[in-house]
């Protein structure tokens, strides 16, 4: 039984991790107590030593001094004080009233209003609740077919996840290794694609069922002219200039993400403050949910890099790496493999849970394969933008239907996402069949293959810079004679 376990063991722990999981465990806690149990069983077959162990608290302090991630709260916070301020109503109120003339007008502009908000929050339940809150029930009202206005709804509040300042990206940057904001400009691209496609699928629906997304009446357009280009003016100008601000300093190289992230955080306190609606409650519901999400993040983060600590000792990335590269079909057969891997697992783990427990054992692979790990990174982003989009874990249909009216179903919505699901997993296609997508407007890609280094902590306070192939030394246990 030793013999066979000491063999098995990197299956054996994967399993015992989705055995956790599915019994409801925290994930957090899941990840750091499979990683800390299957970490003594490894010393004890002698497939460990305990030195492997001893590099936990470097990592955790690792983690805690990772500049990257305190972008997180900042754009969390952010978001979340844009949302408060009103500007998600003044934006749909005002888009509305410009696109009111045209069939299928107010989901043209709840997808613009969807993108902006995207690339100024990067918070998908910000998104989803301020749409719901405001444009549904108007949409309902003047006639809109209910599937396709909570479809759209929905489908526009994931574009947070994809279109920069997204969390996620920030998230999966840290487990791939690679500049948050090259991800950043690698995912802009399919973003805008994306919200394209959204706006060709309303266009289609009022061309072959006009009934369905009628035009405002003329009673219901209260603002013509000079008083309506005035009043667009006036709402566009700040959330464009809090994204030239964030994302537009990024990209240009005048800030790094967190530098980024905390002007943005800075711009929404303005905006909130010249609204006049800059308050103590205000700010402290702002900076709980941060504290909380962040936290989150963080826990997370901890446990997964306990968990791959011992997965890698006891050669599970060697498992899954013959596991993956033994696919057939090389390139494509990997790719296709593991885009079907993720679709399906975001039925049953939320896009954190898949970040940090799935991205890192694909990571390696894909990195052997030579595939470009930030056009990996953004193809895996999209992809996990479906998991806001299906039951059982659709977090975006969830938080529609806490604010909808009773009289739209649940069925409803989950119909209403069902088309923009299969949009989703098109531009996942568009992704693998022209690279280009991504690659545009980015640096050439670095080559791959080159050993990953590492920073190992030394006794006197100092670090070791070391690849990869030198660190699997510490991995291998002491000769059994006790030799050096």
């Amino acid at each position: 039984m030793e013999a066979w376990l000491a063999v098995n063991l990197a299956p054996v722990m994967f399993g015992a991790l989705v055995l956790f999981l599915l019994m409801g465990y925290p994930v957090a806690f899941s990840l750091a107590a499979v990683g800390m149990l299957f970490g003594w069983i490894g010393i004890e077959l002698g497939l460990l030593t305990p030195a492997l162990l001893q590099a936990l608290p470097d990592r955790v302090f690792g983690i805690m001094r990772n500049e990257i991630l305190l972008a997180v709260p900042f754009f969390t916070f952010m978001g979340l004080v844009l949302e408060r301020s009103g500007m998600a109503e003044e934006l749909l109120e005002t888009i509305g009233q410009l696109f009111g003339r045209v069939r299928g007008g107010l989901a043209y502009a709840v997808i613009f209003v969807g993108a902006l908000l995207a690339a100024t929050t990067g918070v998908v339940a910000a998104s989803v609740i301020a749409m719901g809150l405001i444009s549904l029930p108007i949409m309902l009202r003047y006639g809109y077919d209910r599937p396709l206005a909570a479809g759209v709804i929905a489908a526009s509040g994931t574009l947070a996840q994809i279109i920069p300042p997204s969390i996620v990206l920030i998230v999966m940057a840290d487990v791939l290794g690679r500049s948050v904001g090259e991800l950043y400009k690698g995912a802009l691209i399919p973003g805008l694609l994306l919200t394209a496609g959204y706006a060709l699928y309303v266009f289609g629906n009022s061309v072959l069922r006009p009934h369905a997304l009628p035009a405002l009446p003329p009673e219901a357009r209260t603002l013509r002219g000079r008083a309506l280009a005035l009043r667009a003016l006036l709402t566009l100008v700040p959330p464009l200039a809090l994204i030239f601000l964030v994302l537009g300093t990024i990209f240009i190289g005048w800030a790094t993400p967190t530098e980024g992230g905390a002007m943005g955080a800075v711009g929404a306190l303005l905006l909130a403050l010249i609204k006049g609606r800059l308050t103590r409650d205000m700010l402290m519901q702002a900076m709980t949910t941060t504290a909380k999400i962040t936290s989150f993040v963080v826990f997370i983060l901890i446990g997964s890099s306990v968990f791959s600590l011992t997965f890698r000792g006891v050669n599970g990335d060697l498992w899954v790496e013959h596991l993956l590269t033994a696919l057939p079909g090389g390139h494509l057969g990997f790719l296709i493999f593991v885009n079907a891997m993720v679709f399906l697992l975001a039925f049953f783990l939320d896009f954190f849970e898949i970040a940090f427990i799935i991205l890192p054992l694909l990571v390696p692979v894909a990195d052997k394969l030579g595939i470009d790990l930030v056009w990996f990174g953004v193809l895996i982003g999209v992809n996990l933008q479906t998991s806001f989009m299906h039951p059982p874990f659709g977090f975006a249909l969830f938080y529609l239907r806490s604010v909808a009216p009773p009289v739209v179903r649940t069925s409803e919505i989950y119909w209403g996402a069902v088309p923009f699901v299969a949009i989703q997993l098109l531009m996942v296609a568009l992704i693998v069949v022209f690279p280009q997508v991504v690659n545009w407007g980015r640096d050439a890609p670095a080559a791959h293959g080159t050993p990953t280094q590492v920073i190992i902590p030394d006794q006197g306070g100092g670090a070791s810079l070391l690849d990869s192939q030198d660190y699997d030394g510490l991995l291998a246990p002491p000769p059994k004679d006790g030799g050096q």
